[in-house]
């Protein structure tokens, strides 16, 4: 059975917004992945990546984070995590991840750390 995940996009201010919504694991990692180079190549280098509705994320699905994490910082911009569910964040915790990524509570938080605000 496939997994149910989905992406939109808008924006919060100077930043590009990707909503996740359902699981992100290695069925749909390449999807998610797809969605940040898109965003990439039309010059969204400040992109925030809303959790609020992602129920699961696998190692493939963190992986997807670090691959494009690194790229996004050395052209200038930031990738920003922003309302990871208790569970989620507890495998980013796990993992590592607090300390390589920013995450905040909202999205609205996320995209005031790019005005400094």
């Amino acid at each position: 059975m496939p997994s149910k995940f989905q992406i939109s996009q808008t924006q919060a201010g100077e930043a590009h917004v990707l909503a996740l919504d359902g699981f992100l694991d290695a069925h749909t990692a390449p999807q998610f992945e797809k969605a940040i180079e898109a965003a990439v190549a039309a010059g969204h280098l400040r992109l925030i990546v809303d959790c609020a509705r992602l129920t699961y994320i696998s190692s493939a699905g963190l992986g997807v984070f670090m691959s494009f994490l690194e790229e996004i910082r050395e052209q200038g911009g930031d990738l920003k995590v922003a309302a990871l569910d208790e569970n989620v964040y507890s495998v980013f915790e796990v993992l590592g991840f607090p300390a390589l990524l920013d995450i905040q509570p909202t999205v609205k938080a996320a995209a005031a750390r790019f005005t400094g605000a």
